[in-house]
């Protein structure tokens, strides 16, 4: 198996194979978090969102069938991370960073002020993960009121408190 891939605009076709890679990464962290619990991926709309508005990026692999994909939204001068995924076959070869490289480009092409998510602190491909990328976790003074509010709502549908974290990656202008 190549550790080629494309980075390219999803397209409205391949939201049910995003769903897939979504059920099937979920594994992965459950695993990791040591969790048992139904996994759930993200509506359509919701996708189709980030779609519409040019914010959905595919990882393709050499057939152009997606392996991995990144979702993101525009708020308050921010690209915030809905969701990012690759299938286990192809985590650990570079994909996930390859993809959110693309959004931080894609967020200094918008001359937006910084990318924002919540993940969990101590998984490695989470927290850690984002660190390697140049995120932050700030200050709870110093965390945007919209992020606050995403942060809340997670920790609300049963995040762990003590493990959910939101991460800032400040861009130079």
């Amino acid at each position: 198996m190549s550790n080629a891939c494309a980075i390219r605009q999803a397209r409205l076709d391949e939201l049910p194979r995003l769903t897939e890679i979504e059920l099937d990464a979920f594994a992965t962290l459950a695993e990791a978090l040591g969790v048992i619990r139904e996994a759930h991926a993200l509506p359509h709309d919701l996708l189709r969102g980030s779609l519409d508005a040019g914010l959905l990026l595919v990882a393709a692999d050499d057939g152009d069938c997606p392996v991995g994909f990144l979702a993101v939204e525009e708020i308050e001068g921010t690209l915030y991370v809905i969701e990012l995924d690759v299938c286990p076959d192809w985590q650990r070869r570079g994909v996930g960073r390859r993809l959110m490289s693309a959004a931080i480009e894609m967020a200094q092409q918008r001359r937006l002020s910084a990318l924002t998510l919540t993940t969990d602190r101590y998984v490695p491909f989470n927290a850690p993960f984002y660190a390697s990328l140049g995120f932050v976790l700030p200050s709870v003074e110093a965390v945007p009121h919209f992020l606050k509010k995403k942060l809340d709502h997670k920790i609300a549908v049963g995040m762990d408190p003590e493990r959910r974290v939101a991460m800032v990656l400040t861009l130079k202008r």
